[in-house]
């Protein structure tokens, strides 16, 4: 077991801090997350260290992203006696996650995400897909739900055709609120995330397909004959191979390549 920390930090709301403090919980988590000392492993919001400790002892050049920086002094405290150990305190929704890979070997991520960010976060780093091997994150549960949904369920949308297109997504199991101080008021959830090596579906062009996706899911209660009115005509709508009379969350990821790529090819010929 780690020293406990000389330090006394008060989680701060504006940053969206939970720190976990549950032991069992902590040892689930780094089994899950099987942490090798040759990884290139970068922990985002290690907070005090509770899942740091485990993480750096088994991979001693751990990287961590910390934004608060009245944090940084608890961190050095607990961890400065390992050498490759370094603290990036910066904000993880403009670092450079490309900056951290060495002799070209993928980066494993890991974190305790706040959940006022923890959207805007994963679409981060999915513009480094190519460059991450894979992805643990601590969210809130809701999230996770959405991240992994079917076509058809509920919780299917955005988040879960552009994730699941770069990823596949495996929900690991639950964390209660008595897990952490100060308790959070919802249910998190461990999930991880595992860029392809290849993608299964191919856009031809990505921000056309981005597009599609954020237009179709803005009024799901539509079908797609109505909201793809905003980007091609209905003639070009007619003519492709997928059921228009569908709503957004009916169709799968394939789905939304295919016609992501039969409408951008009839854009170019118009």
């Amino acid at each position: 077991m780690s020293q406990p920390s000389p330090f006394t930090h008060k989680a701060r709301k504006r940053f969206g801090q939970n720190f976990l403090n549950d032991q069992n919980i902590i040892d689930r988590i780094v089994r899950s997350i099987h942490p090798q000392a040759s990884d290139r492993l970068v922990e985002i919001g290690p907070g005090q260290g509770a899942i740091t400790r485990q993480l750096i002892e088994a991979c001693p050049q751990l990287q961590v992203i910390e934004l608060d920086r009245d944090l940084i002094p608890i961190l050095l405290a607990q961890f400065a006696k390992y050498d490759d150990f370094a603290i990036h305190q910066e904000d993880a929704l403009r670092f450079d996650f490309a900056s951290l890979i060495k002799n070209k070997q993928p980066l494993r991520i890991v974190g305790n995400l706040p959940y006022n960010i923890s959207t805007p976060l994963i679409f981060h780093l999915l513009s480094y897909q190519d460059r991450i091997s894979d992805m643990h994150f601590m969210l809130q549960k809701e999230v996770v739900n959405r991240l992994v949904a079917s076509p058809g369920e509920k919780n299917y949308g955005r988040l879960s055709v552009m994730v699941q297109y770069f990823c596949q997504v495996e929900n690991l199991f639950e964390v209660p609120p008595e897990s952490f101080d100060p308790k959070p008021k919802v249910d998190s959830a461990i999930v991880r995330l595992q860029p392809y090596k290849t993608l299964p579906y191919v856009a031809d062009n990505f921000d056309f397909f981005s597009h599609l996706v954020n237009t179709a899911f803005q009024q799901r209660r539509k079908t797609l004959r109505n909201t793809l009115k905003q980007i091609a005509d209905s003639d070009t709508i007619a003519s492709v191979n997928i059921d228009t009379g569908l709503r957004p969350e009916n169709l799968s990821v394939k789905d939304y390549v295919e016609l992501s790529n039969e409408l951008h090819t009839a854009s170019k010929t118009s």
